[in-house]
């Protein structure tokens, strides 16, 4: 039997009112191509709702097409991990189950990922642009790469531009050849939220081809409550935040591990990004140990790597955040709430 040309890995935990709607747009923008995708639902120990059985129902209608797995809960990274180790598609996309994509932009991406898989060298990374969708207000924003990736065509991290700060690489955004994922050995943590950017960023260095298609994709729907971005939620979840921000710095010296200019620069405003995150909403907690942890997360990277620290420290974000007393709280918490109208991401 031939191998899938994507597998398409959807984590669902209590998501009975979003999930069809998910495999409906999957299923929709792969028409052409249902007899070469896989679909793996993984229920991840789902108790509030009917959603063990509702992936069930779909297993039963799709099953050529849809695998369900049921696991104990695990968390967002476990459920990733076991559609990556159940996958066995060229490609490898994960879509949250109450996100879902455009059925328009799949018909066009399915074709180039079909190419790709036929040669002996498929892409190791094909990239699209999202969509935040603000359902409630009927609003969306679009992130694009338009001026930072070359359009149709292969690339390497020699012909990137620079990222606007909008314009980091998320999970919503790449599709992975699987090999590659399953090559350097990737494993998110258990019960962990914000491990999208494990996902994301662990790869990079190990990427050498790359693809970027102007199409809208992904649609990221914003404003569901008890979403991991909601920011109530985030502030509750900052300690998750922190450890996956640990692994981050852990996984790269960027200083002397990563040789390509163009990727270091990248990746070091991603991690910049991090700590801002971090930064901002240990701030925004209001817990009594805030700066404490926030000089913690800081000094956590200037001990694992000095150079990195110095040089991102300096930078207009990294000193921002590191402002102290009365008005270096209130520049933070003003700067965050600025960015969030801008840019819309929660």
């Amino acid at each position: 039997m031939p191998r899938p040309i994507i597998s398409f890995a959807i984590p669902c935990y209590n998501v009975a009112d979003y999930v069809d709607t998910c495999v409906e747009s999957i299923l929709a923008g792969c028409s052409e191509y249902l007899g070469a995708i896989e679909i793996i639902l993984v229920d991840d120990g789902s108790v509030k709702d009917d959603t063990p059985a509702k992936l069930d129902v779909w297993g039963a209608r799709h099953p050529d097409i849809i695998k369900v797995i049921h696991q104990e809960n695990g968390g967002h990274g476990q459920a990733v991990n076991t559609g990556l180790a159940n996958a066995t598609g060229t490609y490898f996309k994960v879509v949250d189950a109450d996100d879902w994509l455009d059925e328009k932009a799949c018909k066009r991406v399915m074709p180039k990922l079909a190419q790709f898989s036929l040669t002996q060298a498929p892409i190791d990374m094909v990239l699209t642009n999202y969509v935040y969708e603000k359902v409630y207000e009927n609003k969306r924003t679009a992130i694009r790469y338009l001026n930072v990736l070359p359009r149709n065509k292969q690339f390497s991290w020699g012909d990137i531009g620079v990222f606007m700060p909008s314009q980091n690489i998320l999970m919503h955004s790449v599709i992975y050849r699987t090999q590659l994922l399953r090559d350097i050995g990737l494993t998110l943590p258990r019960h962990t939220f914000y491990v999208d950017n494990i996902f994301v960023y662990v790869p990079l260095p190990a990427v050498r081809s790359l693809y970027y298609m102007n199409v809208n994709l992904y649609r990221y729907f914003i404003g569901r409550e008890g979403q991991s971005v909601n920011e109530q939620v985030m502030i509750s979840r900052i300690d998750q935040q922190l450890r996956v921000t640990r692994i981050m710095i852990d996984a790269y010296d960027l200083s002397s591990d990563i040789k390509q200019p163009r990727l270091r620069r990248y990746m070091e405003n991603y991690l910049l990004m991090m700590l801002v995150i971090c930064s901002v909403f240990l701030i925004l907690s209001g817990r009594e140990d805030a700066l404490e942890q926030r000089d913690a997360i800081w000094g956590y990277l200037k001990n694992r790597s000095p150079q990195m620290y110095a040089k991102i420290r300096k930078r207009f974000l990294g000193r921002g955040v590191n402002l102290n007393g009365r008005y270096g709280n209130f520049t933070i918490k003003r700067g965050y709430r600025v960015t969030r109208r801008i840019f819309r991401f929660n």
